[in-house]
C-alpha cells in the first residue's frame, strides 16, 4: 500500500469538502476546485479530514492511491492559502508589463510577445524585471509559469533570459582569447 496514500489530508476551518459519488469539490477562500475521482478509489470526509482508501489490490489502483491523495492535498492548501512562482527576468532592455488580462513581454526579440492569462491565475508585475504567478490551482500557476519563461529561459553565457526566483544559472566561461 501507498504510505502517502494512508496519509489523512487535514482540512482546515474555512475549506469546505464535498464528496457525491466520484467528484470531490473543494472550496475556499482563494476559489473553488472539482476533481473526478478514478472508480477504483473510496474518498470519504471524517472529522476534518479526508482520506483516501483503494477499493482493490490491482497495479493500476495500487499506482493512483498515493497520487491522488497528494492531488486532493494540494487542492485543500491551494483554496486556503494558493500557489504562488515568482519569475525574474534580466537582460538589457528585457521587460514585462500587464495590459488588462495580457501579459506583453519584450525578450530581445524584433516584437513583443502577448500572453493572454489563463482564467484562475494572476499574474502580478512588481515591478517591470519580476513577476509573481499565483492561484489556487498548482498546476495551472506551474504550466503558467513555465510557458513564461520558456519564450526566453535564462542562458548561460549573460544570464540572459527569464528565470525562476529560486532558479541557479549555471554561467559558463565565454571564448578564451590567447
Amino acid at each position: 500500500m501507498s504510505r502517502i496514500g494512508q496519509k489523512p489530508v487535514e482540512v482546515p476551518t474555512g475549506v469546505n469538502v464535498s464528496v457525491e459519488g466520484g467528484r470531490i469539490a473543494v472550496k475556499g477562500a482563494k476559489g473553488e476546485l472539482f476533481f473526478d475521482a478514478p472508480p477504483t478509489l473510496a474518498v470519504t470526509v471524517e472529522n476534518g479530514h479526508l482520506q483516501v482508501e483503494p477499493k482493490g489490490k490491482d497495479k493500476h489502483t495500487r499506482a493512483m492511491h498515493g497520487t491522488v491523495r497528494s492531488l486532493l492535498a494540494n487542492m485543500v492548501k491551494g483554496v486556503s492559502e494558493g500557489f504562488e512562482r515568482q519569475l525574474v527576468i534580466q537582460g538589457v532592455g528585457y521587460k514585462a508589463q500587464m495590459k488588462e488580462n495580457t501579459l506583453v513581454l519584450n525578450l530581445g526579440y524584433s516584437h513583443a510577445i502577448e500572453y493572454a492569462i489563463p482564467e484562475g491565475v494572476t499574474v502580478t508585475v512588481k515591478d517591470p524585471t519580476s513577476l509573481i504567478v499565483s492561484g489556487a490551482d498548482k498546476q495551472k500557476v506551474g504550466e503558467v509559469s513555465a510557458r513564461i519563461r520558456g519564450y526566453a529561459p535564462a542562458e548561460p553565457y549573460k544570464g540572459k533570459g527569464v528565470r525562476y526566483r529560486d532558479e541557479i544559472v549555471r554561467r559558463k566561461a565565454g571564448k578564451a582569447v590567447s
